[in-house]
């Protein structure tokens, strides 16, 4: 039976963090052989998971990892390092346990799936790969709309389904992975848009393109956006006209994590971007996010500036894929390990502060 939720989901609230959870997990904190604060951003950690979770012990043991693909009509014009052959092979790759974050999920143990949303070649069917296509790829928003409205609202459900299956598995984390050559594009559209720059402070390197790929891309980027936004449209309407399926699939997603309380890690520039559209479409939504990781893209720093935002790891890391989330998984878990497995003060017989 096919995934649907009501033709309001969108508009469900958000869950609220568990107040109480949270204040008996730091009050436990306290307590431990250890200076107050001494474990830093680990101990804040450990309580907000906490606060989410609903319970004192918070554990991140089932994670599960979804990556969504997708191409962009833009990459035709030449935006990026790579054909968009890529996306599909890539597909591929990513099933086949070849690529960086499918290594990553295998290192964590945790489930990974990859969900094709309308590359530009439709591969033969693969049973390790869901098909979710809504065509091939989104048309170039330099000239229409990248999406019509019935592919936006199939790209959001296809994101919430992923996090409904993931609970149903029991998961405690979630994760969205992307990929999708002209991806980058995209996500300096939107978040010219939303954080009111020019695209030329948020435009980067993405695959690797030089100085003149660059500024083709923001002049293309300019074009779309004077196309797009004259008419001040809603942050619903900007993702369509701006966005990708993969991205749209991410806010989806996330959106779902915070109705159903299922904390998520967040990754690089793009999930970032998508964190921002979500969390502009549904405040609430900002207490279940955790930022995995700072990127070397330029705009991801100003995305989570815009967001609030302390990322785990600074790596210069640029790959996108849920890549530098699956790497601060393990951050995420030690900060867990840490808050459950330490003696406290009484337990191991040392004396505590003021003592």
């Amino acid at each position: 039976m096919p995934f649907s939720l009501t033709a309001n989901w969108l508009d469900e609230p958000m869950q609220h963090p568990n107040s109480d959870a949270e204040d008996r997990a730091r009050a436990h904190q306290l307590q431990l052989t250890k200076p107050a604060g001494a474990l830093g951003e680990l101990e804040r950690l450990a309580i907000h998971l906490a606060s989410l979770q609903g319970r004192i012990y918070p554990r991140v043991d089932a994670c599960h990892i979804s990556l969504f693909a997708a191409d962009h009509g833009i990459a035709a014009a030449g935006v990026s390092a790579y054909p968009q052959a890529v996306t599909a092979q890539m597909v591929a790759n990513f099933a086949a346990g070849g690529a960086a974050v499918s290594v990553l999920a295998r290192l964590a143990g945790a489930r990974f799936d990859v969900v094709n949303l309308g590359t530009l070649q439709r591969p033969e069917p693969d049973p390790r790969v869901l098909d979710r296509w809504l065509g091939p790829g989104t048309a170039d928003f330099t000239r229409q709309a990248a999406m019509t409205v019935p592919q936006r609202d199939a790209a959001l459900l296809a994101g919430a389904e992923r996090v409904a299956e993931a609970q149903k598995a029991g998961c405690e984390l979630f994760v969205a992975g992307e990929m999708g050559i002209g991806n980058t594009s995209a996500a300096t559209a939107l978040g010219a848009v939303l954080l009111e720059l020019d695209p030329e402070q948020l435009v980067g390197p993405g695959t690797g393109v030089g100085a003149a790929v660059l500024a083709r891309k923001v002049a293309l980027i300019r074009q779309g956006l004077s196309l797009h936004t004259r008419d001040n449209p809603a942050v619903l309407e900007l993702l369509r006209r701006l966005g990708g399926f993969e991205i749209a699939a991410m806010v989806g997603a996330y959106l779902h994590a915070g109705q159903r309380a299922v904390p998520v890690l967040v990754d690089g520039f793009i999930s970032t971007l998508a964190a921002l559209v979500a969390v502009r479409l549904a405040p609430g939504l900002a207490s279940w996010l955790i930022y995995g990781h700072c990127s070397a893209e330029p705009g991801h720093r100003l995305l989570l500036e815009a967001l609030h935002a302390k990322p785990l790891l600074t790596l210069d890391m640029r790959l996108g894929e849920g890549s530098g989330a699956a790497l601060a998984l393990q951050i995420v878990r030690s900060a867990c390990e840490l808050h459950g497995g330490m003696a406290t003060f009484a337990q191991a017989g040392v004396a505590g502060p003021g003592a």
